[in-house]
């Protein structure tokens, strides 16, 4: 059998009796370290220490060292069939060694048996004075990285060993709590002797001079930090309940949908500004509706934000089977043709008609010509260069020229369309986006626009006295200034 005990948070006032009875008492007890204020007691009492020590300094990770531990333990118990293996703290409290000696034992059978002890924890619950049915989280220093922290429970980071350790540590809660906020430093909770438990500012975290193998933080609840995910579905949970705002309260899926168009093009507005407080702000509009249409879909009790994340997860791993499954996809453009494939096999899209039709009618017309035009050229429905593009654009106004004085709208309205897909077929073969090009023009005509009426003003004139050619002549004007910025 192999006997795991807990030396305790480091005082030997904290050793149990029987933990004390079985080292004093058996002939093959291993230490995972002498770096523990209770070695050093047992050491005084002249009781063999045979230590893990060397392992520290001979791997290149904590995990090597801790899967050697395992892996020596097992030997030596084939050899004895009697093993105590002593470990800082509780055994089963942020003991990586025990967690896989466990395993290893399940996977050969071999019995073992933990002996429980006082975790630092208690020791610190106890100074601190936390009573953990509030809430609370343990995290280990080197896995801040792959966890969440929540701000509306009390932390505890254990292994803070040394200032490298503590600046990894600081930086990643700067992700979740902002810079000034006050943390518990902790050091030798529970012994005495040498303990030092002092509030300090997370951004000192790095700085103290005492950081060493006995070195915790505990970051307590503080639901007033940085706003969260969480903070954004409650606040969009009170306007809609019933003592929220009324406005709130009477929308719908129907008579919001506008709004997510709206603020995606706002966003997109910003992007193009380089204005990133205006993007900050407006995804945040963006992210709004999204939650918004969430909460009504909760109450509906049709979906909820659960819902749709899952279901957006579930789609970035299917469609990226190079990143989350076997295949090989060794370049952007194979990416690109293997994510279509995907597409039309979780779309039921059977035929390439199929493909057209599924391009959204809501969309923008030009945005929506080009998509068109960009899925028929993919199987070679296409011109051969640009200058046949060019040509059919002529083809198409000649042919509106020819009808423009019919009485058939129908017919006037068709081959009108027919000139601006056209037009929008050159954009792509120029790698233009004609949504973009037609609003730089149309900015461009308010800007001229306006030379034209602050100029008017200038002189006294109002635009609707004016003649055409007058304004004609200062929109040349506008024209020649644009050129000589140029």
């Amino acid at each position: 059998m192999i006997k795991v005990v807990g030396l305790g948070p480091g005082s030997k006032d904290a050793l149990t009796l029987g933990t004390f009875e079985l080292i004093k008492n058996s002939k093959n007890v291993f230490f995972r370290t002498s770096k523990h204020p209770t070695v050093d007691y047992l050491n005084e009492l002249g009781i063999e220490i045979k230590t893990y020590d060397e392992k520290y300094e001979n791997s290149e990770s904590f995990d090597d060292v801790y899967n050697s531990i395992a892996e020596d333990l097992l030997k030596r118990h084939e050899e004895t069939q009697d093993v105590v293996y002593a470990v800082p703290g509780h055994p089963l409290v942020a003991e990586k060694s025990v967690s896989i000696l466990i395993e290893l034992c399940k996977q050969k059978e071999i019995e073992i048996e933990i002996l429980p002890a006082v975790s630092f924890i208690d020791a610190v619950m106890e100074r601190i004075q936390i009573d953990p049915v509030k809430g609370l989280k343990v995290i280990d220093a080197f896995d801040i990285k792959n966890q969440i922290l929540d701000k509306r429970v009390g932390t505890i980071i254990t292994q803070v060993y040394n200032k490298f350790i503590a600046s990894d540590v600081k930086l990643a809660l700067f992700d979740y709590y902002k810079d000034e906020t006050e943390i518990y430093f902790i050091r030798a909770a529970g012994i005495k002797e040498i303990e030092s438990i002092r509030k300090i500012p997370l951004y000192e975290l790095d700085r103290q001079e005492d950081i060493d193998y006995l070195t915790s933080i505990y970051i307590p609840e503080d639901r007033d930090n940085y706003k969260d995910f969480n903070d954004l579905l409650n606040i969009i949970n009170i306007l809609r309940s019933e003592n929220g705002c009324p406005w709130d309260m009477e929308q719908t899926h129907e008579s919001i949908k506008r709004a997510l168009i709206e603020e995606s093009y706002e966003v997109v507005e910003a992007i193009e500004k380089k204005d990133d407080d205006a993007i900050v702000e407006e995804l945040g509009d963006v992210l709004l509706q999204v939650v918004f249409h969430a909460q009504i879909g909760k109450e509906e009790g049709m979906f909820n934000i659960k819902d749709i994340i899952t279901a957006i997860c579930d789609k970035m791993i299917y469609r990226h089977p190079h990143v989350f499954g076997n295949v090989n996809c060794e370049n952007s453009e194979k990416v690109l043709k293997n994510w279509d494939e995907i597409k039309k096999k979780e779309q039921g899209l059977e035929t390439y008609t199929d493909e057209l039709k599924h391009v959204p009618k809501n969309f923008p017309a030009l945005i929506r010509a080009e998509k068109v035009q960009k899925k028929a050229a993919k199987i070679g429905f296409d011109m051969d260069k640009v200058e046949s593009a060019l040509d059919k654009v002529l083809e198409e106004f000649y042919e509106v020229k020819n009808e423009y004085k019919s009485i058939k709208r129908e017919r006037i309205l068709e081959e009108v369309g027919d000139l601006i897909f056209s037009v929008v077929n050159v954009a792509r073969f120029l790698d233009i986006d004609s949504e973009f090009a037609l609003n730089y023009t149309i900015d461009k005509f308010i800007n001229r626009f306006e030379y034209i009426e602050n100029k008017a003003s200038q002189k006294g004139l109002k635009l609707e006295n004016m003649t055409l050619d007058e304004m004609d002549k200062l929109w040349n004007e506008s024209k020649l200034r644009e050129t000589d910025k140029i």
